[in-house]
């Protein structure tokens, strides 16, 4: 509940978060209670602390499953044969693209806000059309305007806030 609560709460997510830390407070009491009755007995504090380590695994994946949220992936790419942007655009992502100069000599970079639960569809896609990218992933918070690919289907949506 903690992981969750936590993420909802860098997300901005102002309700949720207060139901989830009430919530998580509760049981945190009930279960400090009952530990604070068997304090001498060791097995009763491990199994509180295997309790609630289990209870951060859990949350991790649940809140991985939700992966709420967007993120900003950029995809530097050195090939002059591919046209990265290009091939995401026909695949409904809206990218913006910059030409740089790496170590090495020219490079690409495409900028593309998705999604956090498109992330794994569009890397998968960009090892696919180019493999020797270099590849980042960070959290955005609350994007507006532009062209966003829509997880459930290939047609792009507009951003409204």
């Amino acid at each position: 509940i903690g992981t969750v609560r936590t993420i909802m709460m860098i997300n901005g997510s102002r309700l949720g978060s207060a139901i989830l830390g009430a919530l998580e407070v509760t049981i945190w009491v009930l279960a400090v209670g009952g530990v604070l009755k068997y304090l001498p007995n060791p097995w009763a504090v491990l199994g509180y602390a295997a309790g609630f380590g289990t209870g951060v695994f859990v949350g991790m994946s649940i809140e991985d499953r939700l992966a709420m949220g967007f993120r900003l992936v950029r995809v530097i790419s050195t090939s002059r044969d591919m046209d990265v942007a290009g091939v995401l655009r026909e695949h409904g992502y809206g990218v913006t693209r910059f030409d740089g100069v790496g170590r090495d000599g020219p490079v690409t970079e495409s900028f593309i806000v998705i999604r956090r639960k498109s992330l794994r569809q569009l890397r998968e896609l960009v090892v696919r059309i180019a493999p020797d990218s270099f590849v980042t992933v960070e959290r955005m918070d609350h994007p507006v305007g532009g062209v966003m690919h829509k997880h459930s289907s290939e047609r792009s949506e507009k951003t409204e806030r």
